[in-house]
């Protein structure tokens, strides 16, 4: 299945973009925001309550939470998924990302996470952490997790034991609710549970660059769905450059193109 040999559905509710207007003084209350615009959307599984999103090899991966979490490969052109893992219902499903040619899952309050082969999906390994579980993605050496704080675990592969953290602020404030983690060319964007922002940070020293307010997108979304959830969801399509997102119960993914900011 090839991402870019598949139908994408065209925006029906007209392009929407975002370019930040000039600000003197920057906060968490007033951020420094990134623009964009959305290109074009795909349809989503709005039954779907997302806690991981991500391209591999031109597919489509997601992880849900709830009764019967699942992983499952997408298709792009109905949004309906494969499944290919689904959990015992004592485990609440969360972030995934891959490398190695292994899937790696976390679980919320359980404290245990999965790593499966690629392949098959034949479970491999289980591994402990003591924090909860939230997001996930790697910087092409170790995994990279999320617990809803303003800290970043980064864990070792071979033993899946954390090596350092890295603590996320933004002018000097913490940034905390961290959520869905995307590593992209040595940034980090995550989403921020509960709010309609996703943030870009530095992989290096955990400083906030600036943030997508995806708030549009949100109440869109919402006139779509009213049942839709909280944003959640990020994944780098590397080939055209492009930036998907969703959330929750969302009947949509956005393919957003981050546009150049004038201020800089």
């Amino acid at each position: 299945m090839k991402f870019l040999q598949l139908s994408i559905l065209s925006l029906s509710l007209g392009i929407i973009s975002c370019t930040p207007s000039k600000k003197d003084k920057y906060s968490l209350a007033n951020p420094e925001l990134i623009s964009y615009k959305v290109e074009q959307t795909m349809p989503h599984d709005s039954t779907a309550y997302t806690q991981g999103l991500l391209v591999h090899k031109g597919k489509i991966y997601e992880s849900t939470g709830r009764e019967a979490s699942w992983i499952g490969i997408v298709d792009p052109s109905t949004g309906k998924p494969d499944k290919k893992v689904i959990l015992d219902d004592k485990f609440f499903g969360e972030g995934i990302t891959i490398l190695n040619n292994k899937i790696y899952q976390l679980t919320w309050q359980q404290k245990v996470g999965f790593v499966y082969d690629l392949e098959t999906f034949e479970q491999l390994r289980e591994f402990k952490y003591n924090n909860e579980g939230w997001g996930l993605t790697h910087d092409g050496k170790n995994l990279i997790m999320s617990d809803g704080s303003n800290s970043l675990s980064f864990l070792d592969t071979a033993s899946l034991a954390p090596i350092k953290k890295l603590n996320v602020t933004y002018k000097g404030v913490a940034v905390s609710s961290l959520n869905e983690l995307e590593y992209v060319d040595g940034y980090i964007w995550a989403n921020i549970y509960l709010k309609d922002q996703i943030a870009k940070i530095d992989a290096n020293t955990g400083e906030v660059q600036g943030f997508l307010d995806l708030s549009d997108l949100t109440y869109r979304t919402r006139l779509l769905n009213p049942d839709a959830d909280v944003l959640n969801g990020i994944a780098w399509h590397e080939s055209t450059k492009s930036l998907l997102v969703t959330g929750k119960l969302w009947p949509l993914i956005y393919v957003l193109k981050l546009t150049a900011n004038p201020e800089n």
